[in-house]
């Protein structure tokens, strides 16, 4: 899946997810302050991601995630390795 795919696909999720729309999700938008996103919302886009997606993001991995480029960039390495796996 390409990147613009992906954050299509992102986006709709969060639309889903907080009940509002996003006109565009650019890479160094923060997730929390720049999206709304508490942590109870970003564990639950998480839950829905790795079901959509097949995949497991690691708490550590989580942790780490601060803007909608650090996710989508995690998002591609996690799905491209399952494709080739």
């Amino acid at each position: 899946m390409d990147r613009t795919a992906l954050r299509q696909t992102l986006r709709q999720m969060l639309e889903e997810e907080v009940g509002e729309e996003f006109d565009d999700l650019p890479d160094d938008r923060n997730l929390r302050e720049g999206l709304g996103l508490d942590s109870v919302d970003l564990v639950s886009l998480v839950i829905h991601i790795q079901r959509r997606f097949q995949i497991d993001i690691p708490t550590e991995e989580l942790e780490k995630l601060v803007k909608v480029g650090d996710l989508l960039d995690l998002l591609q390495a996690k799905i491209a390795a399952r494709s080739a796996a």
